[in-house]
């Protein structure tokens, strides 16, 4: 038992990042945007934590500031997409680009290292009285980053939003008719300019757990793919924040499997288990939910 509760609470922690991520892109989607520079806004926003870290001597003052990245390379993606209606993928590869060659070019300036930053202040851990003490349970819920008790925080708030309220509706008749939204008085444009940005925040987050949620500093393209693993999560899992949950700890659990299988088999083999289980989940699984009908077509009032 105590094998099981050390093999699950390694696979939340790997999970934290990419269903950071996976939040990020659901909103996102549902609004009609798709985001494949969800990579790169993680990454700014593993950047930006350990800036602000850095310069303040406050991991806290470094999350807001992995918010802020992530929401400036948002607003990029938003302005292209909506405004300018360039091609989603087409912007997002951009994002992914532009964030790679830009925090490498601060790492070098800030700190004359092409790999990695100085260590920074993280944000430590949480160990809850009583639970902490429970056996299996304690060592799957407690122990964990801040970003752990966040994470749950958003992934509850998003579902009630998106299912339970107007405002919710609203986004999700964007994201499948933004035509028949704009014909009854929504606002198309300020809908998806809100996801787009609330993506931003989500994914700045999810890199903020990478630097200062967990060793303290910032290393050279670190994200290292979670945003592209996210959004097959963000499939896997109908588009709904609640699959986004059990589609990343399905992955986290696969990865520290694969941890523990390195000593048996060749580790090449082994490195390849956790994708080729997302591939094979992607393709298995029947009855999947279809993703938003009007997602990646930028809308045009006008043409409409």
């Amino acid at each position: 038992m105590a094998g099981l509760g050390t093999l699950l609470s390694g696979a939340i922690r790997i999970a934290i990042p990419i269903c950071f991520g996976a939040l990020a892109c659901t909103i996102c989607e549902r609004g009609g945007i798709v985001n494949i520079g969800v990579e790169g806004m993680m990454l700014a926003g593993s950047f930006g934590g350990v800036l602000g870290s850095y310069l303040t001597g406050s991991a806290w003052v470094g999350l807001l500031f992995a918010i802020l990245a992530g929401v400036l390379f948002a607003a990029i993606h938003a302005v292209l997409t909506i405004k300018y209606k360039t091609g989603h993928i087409i912007s997002g590869l951009g994002i992914n680009l532009l964030a790679s060659g830009l925090t490498t070019v601060l790492l070098v300036s800030l700190w004359d290292n092409r790999g990695k930053s100085d260590a920074v202040a993280s944000l430590g851990t949480i160990n809850i009285p009583v639970l902490k003490d429970i056996p299996v349970l304690g060592d799957i819920l407690s122990g964990h980053s801040p970003l752990f008790y966040i994470l749950i925080v958003i992934g509850v708030v998003m579902w009630i939003v998106l299912y339970k309220t107007v405002f919710g509706l609203r986004v999700r008749v964007v994201g499948e008719n933004p035509q028949t939204a704009d014909s009854v008085g929504i606002n198309v444009t300020a809908i998806q300019y809100i996801c787009v940005l609330a993506c931003g925040a989500i994914a700045g987050l999810g890199g903020a757990y990478l630097s200062i949620g967990d060793i303290g500093l910032f290393s050279r393209d670190m994200v290292a793919g979670r945003g592209y693993i996210a959004m097959a999560v963000t499939i896997f899992g109908g588009w709904n924040p609640i699959g986004a949950f059990g589609g990343s700890l399905l992955f986290g659990v696969a990865q520290s499997i694969q941890f523990r299988l390195q000593e048996v088999a060749p580790v090449q083999i082994i490195q390849m288990l956790p994708y080729i289980l997302t591939i094979l989940v992607l393709i298995l699984v029947k009855n999947r939910p279809k993703g938003p009908a009007a997602a990646g077509k930028s809308f045009d009032r006008e043409a409409g």
